[in-house]
This record gives structure tokens, C-alpha cells and sequence, in this order.
């Protein structure tokens, strides 16, 4: 299944279909995903206290993932999504632009290539530091 939470997609068949939202739920086992303002059922729910009213609610049912596409954010069409290798990670990326669809992961790879170009710290050992600071402090005593 290659829609993920928070992605935007176009429903593509159906009663909702040529519609957009964001994916609230997702259901890789039943292969189901929830999208927020799509698919809507009416429920009753009872009021459960003295001070709550009952009420008819809309909830966002689940639909197949097969019937939504994800929307790149780059170009803003609705794409397949395409495996490609970033960094040494997996992730999904769009075949028309090229962008990383993976929210969560384009951000940490901007910062992780960051990293790379500077250079690596100096590695200092616990021990050296407790005989330096020790040394400092007899020298203080002593004078």
C-alpha cells in the first residue's frame, strides 16, 4: 500500500470520485485508508451523561486504497508512486517532478546532508578530562 497518513489524495472511482483530502486513518492489513470529509456515514450517538444531548454524527468511513491516488505536493497531480533510493533509504518519490513524497523523511535528509559536510568532531576521553580538572585543582591548592 503506498498511501500513507497525512497525504493528500484524489479519489479516483465511486460516489466521491475527483474529490481531494488528507488521510486521517490507514488500514495496510484490510488495505483501507480513512479520509477525512470523503465517504461520510451518519451515526447516532447517545448521550452518555445527564448534561450530553444525543445527536446524529457524520463520520469518515474507510474505503479501499485502490480506489485514491496520492497527490504530489511538488506539482500538485495525482501520481503512482515511485520507489528511489535517497540517502541510502527507501522512499517514495513522484515520476513526474522527481520530488520525495515522504514528508517526514525529505526533512531529515536536508538536515542529514548538513551534518555531512562538516567535519567530524574530536573524540576525548572520559579519563583524560577527570586528570586534567584534577591536575588544575591540586595546581590551584598549591599556589
Amino acid at each position: 500500500m503506498n498511501v500513507k497518513l497525512n497525504d493528500t489524495v484524489l479519489v479516483i472511482t465511486g460516489k466521491y470520485a475527483g474529490k481531494q483530502g488528507k488521510v486521517i486513518a490507514t488500514s495496510p492489513k484490510n488495505g483501507t485508508v480513512t479520509i477525512d470529509g470523503i465517504n461520510l456515514h451518519k451515526k447516532a450517538q447517545k448521550a452518555r451523561k445527564a448534561n450530553q444531548v444525543s445527536q446524529i454524527i457524520d463520520i469518515a468511513s474507510p474505503m479501499d486504497a485502490s480506489n485514491v491516488m496520492v497527490v504530489c505536493d511538488a506539482c500538485g497531480k495525482p501520481v503512482r508512486v515511485k520507489h528511489g533510493i535517497v540517502n541510502g533509504k527507501k522512499v517514495r518519490v513522484c515520476p513526474k517532478c522527481g520530488a520525495v513524497l515522504d514528508k517526514a523523511y525529505s526533512g531529515k535528509a536536508i538536515k542529514g546532508n548538513v551534518n555531512q559536510e562538516e567535519a567530524p568532531k574530536k573524540r576525548v576521553r572520559k579519563r583524560a578530562k577527570k586528570e586534567e580538572a584534577a591536575a588544575e585543582t591540586e595546581g590551584d591548592k598549591a599556589e
